[in-house]
């Protein structure tokens, strides 16, 4: 048995995430996530990293709420945000500081605290300086005349906000009063005054010597639109310059040389209806015009770092359902793969000596931390136990009717008896099946003895620009057609049941499931979760209306919307959502279970019985977080699985009343 065959041994995995490296590259930290005492939330606690690979990691930090984000100062501290109280705090719920602990070793202490909390830090290279992301109320004009309006709206049980711009949510929470500023932390000084909505939701670094900062920033364009500019701010005088700017793109990611001398950054097209956008590498040297480096490599980079020389860009990038690392020459833009492996790397921290420290993971196994070495040697660094998995990974290659190879990841469960298939959808849906997800992981079904098929539709990234033009703006059309390419591929192998099969997706892929239920009924079941239905609907009504009008026509969203075809649907559906997604607000899914019981090819009877059900998480966003609810959302996806490809009645969890 496998921690997959059992819901409490898979929450209670350990979960590593992000890695920071000292200037010097002596000291490698990572974040390592587990269950508390109740088992109703995960506390993240920072552990070392022999950078060797020789001796188990150590772990560093022991606050019961969890530590997280961490970064190094020029001297070797370690900084890292936390919600414990400070020693004298009085308050029950204290919001997020940022922490010291002194590399010379003694207890950690709090570095700055702001009213509104901080979330970020970024420290110089070769200076003591760092600089924060905090919040502060619209009117407020100091820290202190901060904090004295957020207590006079608590007393008053104020949680009123006026908008006077777009957006006004995010994911999964409300935007405003306060507003994101970069604070000096020695001071403190704020370096951004009255910037309103500029800094939501963007990327910033400071110089190597601590002298300015570059970020992203967000100015308001026609309609409820934005878009990102680059500015640079002087750190002595606040000073703000803008450097680089589009009309018709995103530029974000800055990340500045070590030497000083330039800033890269990456450069995202505005799509339109017809077409979609791009992503590319740029890098431009102070007192110069940006250049535009991989504007002939067809591939879109996810990450961008500097080597500590600062001789080369390491960038990360989708590729056929990895993600390797690649350097880019920043003045020729020639580009050369470093890793060619069947893992994705994230959280990449380029070190002295040319080496490069990274996350890997895939489908195999869970992130890990690793050592790049100039020569291409990779050693897994000590870190925690990685799991045995239930089953094997394999990885197949359809051909769709243009042509087009469309390739999939395939789980098989252990043994050699025929399995029946679950076609898993990817969300996005500009993304690719190549990172472990904990959330969405295909190893907790295969453990039950299902195979799980993960394709690449059109529109996935790793595959070229035509790739995701092919589906662009017509969702229902090839990505829908390559899914089923692909699901004919595996129904051909010999572990494969192709008479029972099932389909499920999140987001997008969500989307996708609901367009398949009205399109075929070759499935048995349908899981759809925080899914599109009616996408006039949706389009007003998603936190980011403006990219939506960018992609999709009045004309194009009738054509491709899933409720046209209600009438149709004739496959039992678990439908599954959280009322916190803005993403995709609640209002989809509830027009979707009315629609169901009322239109489909299976209504409910005149009991208000049907085979379709409706999993409601008033508490939940986008995704299913807290581990109590990922527990129940398993056992009802398995529960509605058995019962509808197997004729199991599995009992329900007791919990859900």
């Amino acid at each position: 048995m496998t921690p997959f065959h059992d819901l409490d041994e898979y929450l209670a995995l350990p979960r590593v995430s992000g890695l920071a490296v000292s200037p010097d590259g002596s000291r490698l930290v990572t974040t390592v996530s587990v269950l508390n005492d109740k088992r109703t939330e995960f506390v993240t606690a920072i552990w070392e990293l022999d950078t060797r690979g020789e001796q188990p990691a150590r772990r560093l930090t022991h606050g019961a709420k969890g530590e997280s984000a961490p970064a190094f100062t020029s001297g070797g501290d370690l900084l890292f945000l936390s919600a414990r109280p400070a020693q004298g705090d009085t308050e029950d719920k204290p919001p997020t500081a940022l922490w010291r602990l002194p590399a010379a070793g003694g207890e950690a202490v709090v570095e700055l605290a702001m009213p509104g909390g901080v979330s970020g830090a970024v420290s110089a290279r070769d200076a003591d300086v760092t600089v924060v992301s905090a919040a502060l109320l619209a009117s407020a004009e100091s820290i202190s005349d901060d904090k004295a309006l957020r207590g006079r709206r608590k007393d008053n049980a104020v949680s009123a906000v006026l908008h006077t711009g777009y957006p006004v949510r995010f994911w999964d929470h409300d935007l405003g009063p306060d507003q994101p500023h970069l604070i000096d932390v020695d001071g403190p000084t704020d370096l951004t005054t009255h910037p309103g909505a500029a800094l939501r939701e963007t990327a910033f670094d400071v110089g190597a010597d601590g002298d300015f900062v570059v970020t992203s920033w967000h100015v308001p364009g026609p309609g409820a639109a934005n878009r990102s500019i680059l500015v640079r701010i002087d750190r002595g005088t606040g000073t703000r310059t803008t450097i680089a700017e589009e009309p018709g793109a995103e530029l974000e990611h800055p990340a500045i040389a070590p030497d000083g001398s330039a800033v890269a950054f990456t450069r995202e097209t505005h799509s339109t209806p017809t077409t979609a956008p791009r992503i590319t590498l740029c890098c431009m040297r102070f007192g110069e015009e940006p250049v535009e480096l991989t504007a002939a490599w067809d591939r879109w980079p996810a990450s961008v770092a500097w080597a500590a020389d600062s001789s080369a860009l390491i960038v990360t990038a989708d590729e056929a359902g990895r993600r390797p690392i690649f350097t880019v020459d920043p003045r020729s833009g020639a580009v050369a793969k470093l890793t060619d492996d069947d893992y994705a790397y994230t959280d990449v921290c380029p070190a002295p000596g040319g080496i490069i420290y990274a996350l890997r993971s895939s489908y195999a196994v869970p992130p890990h931390p690793v050592r790049l070495d100039p020569d291409g040697t990779v050693t897994e660094l000590r870190c925690v136990d990685l799991p045995e998995l239930p089953g094997t990974l394999t990885e197949l290659t359809a051909t769709a009717a243009d042509g087009t190879p469309i390739r999939s990841w395939l789980t098989l469960p252990a043994g050699d008896e025929p399995a029946e298939l679950v076609l898993w959808i990817h969300g996005g849906p500009l993304g690719s099946w190549n990172t472990w997800h904990w959330r969405w992981n295909p190893w907790l079904l295969t453990a039950h003895g299902y195979a799980v098929l993960m394709p690449d539709p059109g529109l996935s990234t790793g595959y070229g620009q035509q790739f995701v033009q092919r589906g662009w703006g017509a969702w229902g059309a090839e990505p829908y057609t390559d899914l089923m390419s692909a699901v004919d591929a595996a129904c051909e192998h010999p572990r494969i049941d192709e008479s029972r099969t099932a389909a499920m997706g999140g987001s997008f892929g969500g989307y996708m499931a609901n367009w398949i239920a009205g399109q075929t009924d070759r499935f048995d079941a349908i899981v759809t979760h925080a899914s599109l239905w009616a996408l006039d609907q949706f389009g007003p009504t998603t936190d980011g209306a403006y990219w939506w009008a960018r992609e999709m026509t009045p004309e194009m969203t009738q054509r491709n919307s899933p409720h046209q075809h209600v009438a149709r649907i004739n496959t039992p559906m678990l439908v599954i959502h959280g009322d916190r997604d803005y993403r995709v607000p609640i209002g989809e899914a509830l027009r979707l279970w009315y629609e169901l019981l009322t239109e489909s090819g299976l209504p409910a009877d005149e009991n208000g019985e049907s085979p379709h059900r409706f999993l409601y998480y008033p508490t939940e966003n986008h995704w299913v977080l807290a581990p109590q609810h990922a527990k129940i959302w398993y056992q009802v996806v398995t529960a509605f699985l058995g019962r509808h490809l197997r004729g199991e009645e599995v009992q329900l969890p007791e919990l859900l009343g």
